[in-house]
């Protein structure tokens, strides 16, 4: 059964798995849904149009699901979509989407936010994430699963941060982070391939080599033009479905707007 704490209070619209904890002074506000295993500590926030999966975990101070911080919110119905087995912790906060951006702000599955992090309106975060202490993603950011932001890095708008890559701290991130890079700086720049990350997740040692060497010749060593390397790269590594998938990355970067693959989206909002 629910262990509701006497100084909770819960609004009649939430609905609540039997078996989910609310700690002391915490405040569910409207429509929220809460899934099984969830469990709230101490002065947690829960509001609007909100739906938490399995097993998540909420620090003191978080508030999740609050009306984003753009100019243009009207009041509309908009959502949050979290998964399951994610920590969020202290004085975390993250908005609602936009009509604008598509009306839903989503958080996958078992993702670590630590403390003051904050994910704006319409951001869309993957699996298996972990943005450390006062990371920042603006509106409409893109994080893919298993990226890694360090402390205090910020991303502009739009921007998209690939799968496996790894964030420096204090990054400016104002162009897209490229799957399989680690990042660092102000501006951030490509500093190398994440071979440790990728060797965490199974990637084979092999597979490693090749992504690393793309990375290098395309993004590092810049003895060549971009489009040069890219084009050799294709010939080197033809069908190979990660060094693929870092080219598709760039192409759509080089697409977009500053480097953004998603800022054509901006248009209207």
């Amino acid at each position: 059964m629910s262990r509701i704490h006497s100084t909770a209070v819960i609004d009649p619209q939430a609905e609540l798995a039997p078996d989910v904890t609310v700690g002391p002074w915490c405040v569910i506000q409207g429509p929220v849904r809460v899934g099984p295993g969830t469990e709230l500590a101490a002065q947690v926030t829960l509001l609007g149009h909100t739906e938490i999966g399995a097993g998540n975990r909420f620090y003191p101070g978080a508030v999740i699901g609050a009306d984003p911080q753009d100019l243009k919110y009207a009041g509309e119905p908009t959502r949050l979509v979290i998964g399951d087995h994610n920590r969020f912790r202290e004085h975390v906060t993250v908005h609602c989407g936009t009509v604008q951006g598509g009306g839903v702000t989503r958080i996958g599955s078992h993702n670590l936010l630590m403390v003051g992090c904050h994910v704006a309106h319409d951001a869309q975060v993957g699996d298996g994430t972990v943005l450390s202490n006062h990371v920042l993603l603006a509106g409409h950011v893109r994080v893919k699963d298993r990226a890694i932001m360090n402390g205090a890095s910020a991303c502009h708008h739009f921007t998209t941060v690939g799968r496996l890559a790894y964030v420096g701290g204090l990054s400016r991130i104002t162009q897209d982070v490229h799957p399989f890079t680690i990042v660092e700086g102000h501006p951030a720049r490509v500093r190398a391939c994440n071979t440790v990350g990728m060797a965490r997740a199974g990637i084979p040692p092999e597979d490693v080599r090749r992504v690393r060497d793309a990375i290098f010749s395309i993004l590092v060593s810049r003895r060549r033009s971009t489009q040069e390397a890219m084009e050799q790269a294709e010939r080197e590594y033809a069908g190979h479905p990660l060094v693929a998938e870092l080219l598709d990355s760039i192409r759509a970067a080089l697409a977009g707007r500053q480097g953004r693959a998603a800022e054509p989206r901006r248009d209207g909002a």
